[in-house]
């Protein structure tokens, strides 16, 4: 697993704001699926390295999470995958001519460099937001679902707050409580102290 950090905006009901998004990438030496795809194609490409990316999983549709998706897939091959319900926030971005690949559905599995990667449904941030269990790393890829401090927002067009909270207790609570929280955004945590700030 790798990471690194990139610099942005984001975009939403008409504001703007500036953004740090994490890059992360998993797989070996030898193949790797990039989550989510930020800011800036080469700044992906710089963590990605030498390694085939076999897929370009987006946690969920908002402009900084994948403006640079489909640039990133014509550089690579990989395909776009999104779950279904983030067109409304998809077209936002790319409009009615682009399009991902494949649509995440809940339980999915995505097999790379001898992990394996599980899709849960998260919906609450943005109504196909996903999250990424990787039981064999002890990690989970939270988008912005669950930050080091609690929930992602949910004040904007096609969030839901009450929704968001119910997706992290069913899905993301019922994980081991070491399991270290990847975020889309921010610092790692761990899902056993954010059930403890949560209740």
């Amino acid at each position: 697993m790798d990471h690194g950090v990139v610099t942005g905006t984001f975009s939403l009901d008409g504001q703007t704001f500036d953004v740090d998004n994490n890059i992360w990438v998993v797989g070996d030496d030898d193949e790797c699926v990039v989550i989510d795809a930020p800011h800036d194609v080469e700044a992906i490409l710089a963590v990605v390295g030498e390694r085939q990316v076999r897929a370009i999983i987006c946690t969920h549709a908002h402009d900084d999470h994948v403006r640079v998706a489909p640039g990133l897939r014509d550089r690579t091959g990989a395909p776009i995958l999104l779950h279904p319900a983030e067109w409304p926030l998809w077209e936002l971005t790319h409009g009615d001519g682009v399009w991902w690949n494949i649509d995440l559905a809940d339980g999915a599995r995505i097999e790379v460099g001898g992990s394996v990667l599980e899709v849960l449904h998260t919906p609450g941030h943005a109504p196909g937001a996903v999250c990424l269990h990787v039981p064999d790393l002890n990690c989970v890829f939270t988008g912005d679902t669950l930050f080091n401090g609690g929930p992602g927002a949910t004040g904007r067009s096609f969030s839901d707050a009450g929704l968001i909270v119910e997706s992290i207790r069913e899905k993301l609570f019922a994980l081991p409580d070491a399991t270290v929280v990847h975020t889309g955004h921010g610092e790692d945590t761990t899902i056993e102290a954010e059930r403890s700030r949560m209740g």
